[in-house]
């Protein structure tokens, strides 16, 4: 871990304890995500999800500092890509490294550049709202880019009279995970990167 993300680790992990001493409320994110229903990719396709990932944690304080909320969703990132991933490929591994000596023919890289939340007590809105910017790299097992792309996610929902802010919560990060499943899907191919590696990998498997 470089120092620049041990510090903003240390950051958020003290954060994380204030906000624990002064009673926040946690949000275990928790949702089901639909399986893709589309022709897997004849590749085998490497996956590491980093500590940043898989322990992302984004906290929010109201306005008078009376309401903390503390949304915890890398977990619930893990699970929609271990759904996806598996539909697009052939065969997917799981990595405790970036870097793969073989078995694979690319390593996938998601991380969490920003996490936006809007719940009805600060906007004063009817809905809860949640905006994710996502920083997704395809790599060579051997750690080289083959591709390096943005890609954003929104999900709403309405403030009901038996919603309460953590459901709200939960359930506008849900939605935003599944809009995140459903534009990955659709434009992973479309990467003009991307299209440009499977275009080699198909000329490479058909001189095979």
């Amino acid at each position: 871990m470089n120092l620049r993300s041990y510090t903003g680790a240390l950051l958020l992990a003290c954060a994380a304890l204030l906000l624990t001493a002064c009673g926040a409320t946690s949000v275990n994110v928790d949702g089901r995500y639909p399986t893709p229903n589309i022709a897997a990719m004849p590749l085998t396709l490497g996956v590491y999800y980093d500590e940043a990932f898989r322990e992302h944690q984004y906290i929010e304080v109201s306005d008078r500092g009376s309401d903390e909320y503390l949304v915890n969703s890398g977990q619930s990132h893990i699970e929609l890509f271990n759904t996806i991933l598996p539909a697009m490929f052939q065969q997917v591994v799981q990595m405790d490294s970036p870097t793969a000596d073989a078995g694979v023919d690319a390593v996938f890289i998601p991380s969490i550049d920003e996490f936006q939340l809007a719940i009805p007590a600060k906007t004063r809105l009817d809905s809860f709202e949640v905006w994710v910017r996502y920083n997704l790299r395809l790599a060579t097992p051997q750690g080289g880019t083959i591709a390096d792309w943005v890609l954003t996610a929104y999900g709403k929902v309405p403030d009901e009279t038996f919603r309460s802010t953590e459901r709200g919560i939960n359930d506008a990060t849900v939605a935003a995970l599944r809009d995140l499943g459903s534009n990955f899907t659709l434009s992973f191919t479309a990467v003009p990167e991307v299209r440009d590696w499977l275009r080699l990998q198909q000329q490479s498997t058909a001189l095979n």
